[in-house]
Parts: structure tokens; sequence; C-alpha cells
């Protein structure tokens, strides 16, 4: 992996070499192979709207108005607006309302970094030294840009599939362009970027938003707001929670999570 700055040259990392390890099936094979470790019943179709606490136990109640429930213990995930906003339509009738204003209040101080990914294919293969190049500065309007070829079996031989992670600054101005135009604007911002003018034609390409990507913060595990609803069995991870967007901080923050749900039932 290679650096570069708001000049745009890229130069060769003095970083010491580490490495990195994912799937050739993708990332998300992560999730999935851990769940398969599980007895867990997983249903991924239901948007909960909102959330009620009575009798000692806690009602999720979808959007088509369908309760489910009730439960002993609930974690929310989504990131730190997602869950301010489901926070504020809870109900905790004569509970700890405190607890869940302030925990609704940190939710909120959470900022995130929006990021817009562009996909760029070409029939041509690219003859770079590096897998991947990223912005150290911040100050430039590709954040990084990555080769998918050199991961074995996902491109085929001769062929070039550039992910480009574009900055939040670009990002969130671009984010509800349609997906050409955007396209069009980053693939000539990583030509110029990589130095060759054939990568402002794509063949084809292909996007993927975060609105919510990389959280600047991350809220204090032990405070009280979160404790005191921890004990009413209601319980928040994530990297938000962690205040780090990596990977590795969102699935041990999740463990903490689930070890503390263990002790408390």
């Amino acid at each position: 992996m290679w650096t570069f700055e708001c000049d745009g040259e890229i130069r060769e990392s003095d970083r010491q070499e580490a490495h990195k390890y994912t799937w050739e099936a993708g990332i998300t094979q992560f999730a999935k192979r851990l769940l398969a470790r599980t007895d867990a019943e997983v249903r991924t179709s239901t948007r909960v709207e909102s959330l009620r606490r009575a009798d000692g136990a806690w009602t999720a109640t979808d959007t088509d108005g369908r309760d489910h429930g009730p439960f002993d213990a609930l974690l929310l995930t989504p990131p730190a607006p997602q869950a301010a906003d489901l926070l504020a339509a809870t109900a905790w009738p004569g509970g700890e309302a405190g607890a869940l204003a302030d925990l609704r209040g940190a939710a909120e101080a959470v900022e995130f970094r929006t990021i817009r990914t562009v996909v760029l294919h070409y029939e041509f293969e690219l003859d770079v030294p590096w897998y991947a190049v990223v912005n150290t500065d911040k100050q430039h309007e590709v954040g990084w840009l990555s080769r998918e070829e050199c991961k074995r079996g996902h491109v085929p031989e001769g062929e070039t599939l550039l992910i480009a992670q574009m900055s939040p600054e670009w990002s969130t101005a671009r984010y509800d362009d349609p997906m050409a135009a955007a396209a069009d604007d980053a693939a000539a911002l990583v030509a110029e970027l990589v130095g060759d003018d054939r990568l402002t034609g794509p063949d084809w390409v292909d996007d993927q938003g975060w609105r919510y990507a990389l959280p600047e913060d991350g809220i204090d595990p032990e405070a009280d707001a979160v404790e005191r609803a921890r004990a009413a069995g209601l319980f928040v991870a994530g990297d938000w929670v962690a205040g780090r967007g990596r990977v590795h901080e969102a699935l041990w923050n999740g463990v903490d999570a689930g070890e503390a749900i263990d002790a408390s039932l």
C-alpha cells in the first residue's frame, strides 16, 4: 500500500509492512461464519420503527404495525443517528426516562463521515507497483484507491477493477448524484491521480454509499446512562460505541455487549 497527499503524487510508503486478510468470497463471510457457529434465528426483513418496555420486558413494533416480543433484552446496532431515532421512538413508562434521554443524547453527539465508493472496471491490466494507495493528509477528493484484481479469484486475468473510496467532503456533496455522473467525475480524478488517461473511460461502473460510514468519536461504554439502560435490558453496540470505524472494533464491542447480556440474564 502506497500513499499520496493533496498534490496527488503517489509515493512508496514508509510505513512498516503489515498483512491484512479477507475471504475470497468477500468480507461478508466474516458475519456468515460467525452466525454459522450459533443456533441463533436471524430475520433480516423486518424494519423496527419503535420500542416499548412494559411488565419488565421489551416489545419491538415494525413499520407494518406488527409487534415482536416480548424480549428480556434488546441490542441496538444501527449507526448512532439511526439508533438515536429509535431511542426517540422508545416508550418506557415509569422507567428510567433520564437514562433513555441521556443515551439518546450520547448517540446524537456521535458524528459520522459519509463515504461514497465508486467501482470502475477496465478491459486491460493496470501496470503499477501497488495494491492500493491511501490519501494521508485527507486533502484529496480520492481517499482510497485499490485494485480488486490483486485478490485471487475476484477479477478475470488481464482486467482491472478499481475500488475508489471518495473523500467525505466529495461523498457528501455528490452522495445523491446519479451514478453515471458521479462515476465520470470519480474516474477523471482517478485517472489524474494514477497518471493514466485511459482510466477516464471505464467500460462499466457501480457504486455503494454509506451515509454513516466512519464514526468520528464514540461513547463511554461505562457511562451512567449506558449502565442504567443495560440494567433494564437495553444495550447498544457497534463501531460508534467503540469510537473507531474498524470491523474488528465493532466485533469486539459486540462480543462485550453479548457477554453483558449473558451476565444480565
